[in-house]
This record gives C-alpha cells, structure tokens and sequence, in this order.
C-alpha cells in the first residue's frame, strides 16, 4: 500500500530531506515568531467547502475551477470541495461570524493543507501546503507594503537570500475591463494555445499567466496593461513601491503578472528565490478589494498572499540554509542492574518534570549498544547508573559529541539539570 500519487508523507527520517518533520518544525515556529512580530492572528477553517465559494471566489475562469479542484458530492446531495486555496474560505468564515462588529482591521493568518488535482511535478502536489496571512480593512497602500514586508521577512527569517520581488498593479475595474477589449481586438484568436482561446472570451487577462511559448511571442507587442491605468491605481503602486524601499526591499516591475486567481485588483506581487532548479515563486499575493462583499459579507478592503511551503524548505535546502536535525533528547539513562532500573525510572519521571528531555532503553541492553542508541537518537549525554553509583551518589556522565566523563552528583537534580541545560 502506498500514499496516493501527488501526496507525501512527513517523517523524522525521510529519503527527501524536506519532507523530514524537523524542517517543517522549524518553519512554523519562525512563522509564529514573526506573526507575533506583526501583530497577525490565527484563523483555521475546515478542509472541505461548499463548491460555490469557489465558484463564487476564486472565478470558474481560472484554472484552479475549471480543472484542478477536488470536488465530491456528499451523502446529502450537497456539492462539496477540497480547498484549492485559503483566502475564500478566510472571508467566507469572516462574513459568516461578522468579525467586522468586533474591530475596523483585522489581521489574520494560516497555516494548511490544499489541494489541487494537477500533474505532480518538482514543487507541485495534489495536497500541498501554504501559510498565508490578510489583511481585512486596510485601504491605504501602506497596507500593501506591510503585507509585501510581512511575506518577505518571513523568508528572510528562515535564511533564505537571492530573492526577487516582482510586484505590479492590475488596476481598478475599468481599467482591466478596457485593457480586456484591447485584448480581445489585438490577439490573433487561431494562433492562441487552447487554453489562451477560451481565456479570450472569459478573462483575456489570465492569457498574460500564460506559459505556452507562442502565447509569450504575441504577448510582445500586445497592449500593455501600464498604459490602461487611471492615475490613482499609478499613485497606488507607487506609494507601495516607495514604502517597500524605505523598508530595504528592492522591487522589479513585472507587466504580466497578473497572478492566477480572478479576484486580484490594485496590487500583485511575487517573490522568487535563486537557487532552485524547478518551481521558484515560493509566495505571490496582492489587493482583492470586493471579494468579501461578493461573498455575502461587509464592503470591506483586503490585500494578502499565500506562501508555498513545499516550495520555501525546497529552496531553503537548494541555498544549504536547511538546519540541520536537532538531537531527540539532552539525556539518555543507562541503568545497571534491578536496583538501578528501578531508581532510573524514577530519575526519568523526575528529571522531565524539571523540564529535561530524557529517553532511556527498558530492555537491558549491554552498554555498548545503549550507548549506540543514544548516538543514534542524537542525546547531547548519557547517564550511566549502577549499583556502584548507587551506593557512592555519583554516576559517570558521558558527552556523546566529545566523548568526554565526568563524575556527577545524581542524587542532587539541581546540579545535574545545570549540567544539561
């Protein structure tokens, strides 16, 4: 038996050095430090929706819709969805528990699993997983940079360098619906790839998300979507710009990045990092002023982004920033004899409720192979107890790494937590 195709299991050891429990670990908790940092707080919603948030939400156009969603009818009838992404279902649990009664700006995050039914690939998946974070009642452009700042130092955080920030606007409403009609007379319908025909007719901007070749060749000399922008969405993107330098953060105008979802206005950004063969965006985000409002709940302004996390510990190991994994416990108890077993055991109890990380083997083995054992599980020491040691109060305490010993106290647990911590 094995996991289903596109899926992966998290282990202590795995053959994948990101898909080992420790890195992910390590992800989260420089996660939850820099939301703490930022002031975001945590929201959780249930894997599966009802299909028309998506519908609803993400667009039928896009493709997450229209070809890689997870959808199933229930035993009641009822169209139901895996979520393909978070930021629907955010505003969804938003509207519904009127969370804009209790504050003008909230500022949310998550970690999670998605999914998608694509082809698996180098940094794709059908479950995969994002962290993510919104801000729900912020207008000002400001509120784009901090969110931009926000996604960047969290990458930072973990170490990661070369990256590039790719950010652009989409602009309000009539600006994309003239920049559309330019489109629609410009492209040549018949020399379009199949997916760029039907998105002629549904959404030509997607066409410029397009990665066929021949669509990027026509692309050139289209209309650019810059030269349809009023000039608050150009004083919007420049002010997000300005903001973003004043906070070390260098930015490369990208004209066709548009991002994959329906829902963008105003803002759009990505970053990539260097280094990585295969799938390099690790996050991308922007403005969806109104997506509230269309899904049943206040007129309120949104701007956020979700990160890949497959794709950040990938990159994390392609740059040799990946930590290395950290020793199980500080303590292995290696006991000699009846006597000493039974003392150990009550050691054992004692010394974790002093908040020490302790294993020990209950089978006896020789002290050569329980000294293997704790080298094996990565314990910093090993303390070795008999009834000699029981009798004169001092054990031998042995450092795994240097292989140093030392006589010690471990009647006296104040002395030996100072020892090991």
């Amino acid at each position: 038996m094995t996991s289903p195709k596109g899926t992966f299991d998290i282990l202590p050891l795995a053959n994948e050095l990101w898909q080992q429990s420790h890195l992910w670990r390590f992800f989260e908790e420089n996660v939850y430090a820099s939301t703490k940092l930022y002031g975001f707080e945590e929201i959780r919603t249930p894997i599966f929706e009802k299909t028309e948030l998506f519908l609803r939400g993400v667009g039928d156009s896009s493709d997450i819709v229209s070809k890689e969603m997870y959808t199933f009818e229930d035993k009641g009838g009822r169209s139901m969805t895996l979520r393909p992404e978070l930021t629907a279902s955010v505003m969804r649990s938003f509207a519904e528990h009127h969370l804009e009664q209790k504050g003008a700006l909230h500022k949310l995050f998550y970690m999670g699993p998605m999914f998608r039914y694509d082809r698996p690939q180098a940094g794709r998946y059908r479950q995969f997983h994002q962290m993510g974070a919104e801000i729900i009642g912020g207008k000002s452009p400001l509120h784009d940079a901090e969110i931009i700042d926000f996604a960047v130092s969290i990458l930072q955080k973990l170490g990661l360098t070369k990256l590039n920030l790719f950010i652009n606007s989409v602009g309000d409403a009539d600006s994309r619906q003239a920049f559309s009609q330019a489109l629609k007379e410009y492209l040549p319908e018949n020399q379009l790839s199949e997916d760029s025909r039907k998105r002629l007719s549904t959404n030509p901007l997607r066409i410029l998300d397009s990665k066929d070749p021949g669509d990027q060749a026509l692309l050139e000399k289209a209309p650019k979507l810059r030269d349809f922008l009023g000039s608050s969405s150009q004083d919007h993107l420049q002010i997000v710009q300005e903001q973003l330098k004043t906070w070390g953060h260098d930015t490369i105008i990208h004209p066709r990045l548009v991002r994959g979802l329906d829902y963008y206005n105003e803002t759009v950004f990505e970053v990539t990092a260097g280094g990585q063969n295969a799938q390099n965006a690790l996050c991308g985000g922007g403005r969806y002023d109104g997506l509230l409002k269309l899904l049943g709940g206040a007129d309120l302004p949104g701007v956020g982004f979700a990160m890949g996390i497959e794709r950040v510990l990938q990159a994390l190991i392609a740059q040799e920033k990946a930590p290395s994994m950290p020793g199980l416990c500080s303590l292995f108890l290696i006991s000699l004899g009846d006597a000493a077993k039974s003392l150990s055991l009550k050691l054992l109890k004692d010394l974790r409720a002093d908040g020490i990380s302790v294993v020990m083997d209950y089978s006896g083995k020789k002290i050569k192979d329980q000294l293997k054992m704790a080298s094996d599980r990565g314990c910093k020491y090993a303390l070795i107890i008999g009834d000699e040691e029981i009798s004169s109060g001092q054990a031998e305490l042995k450092n795994l790494a240097s292989r140093e010993t030392k006589k010690i106290s471990w009647q006296n647990r104040a002395i030996l937590k100072g020892d090991l911590l």
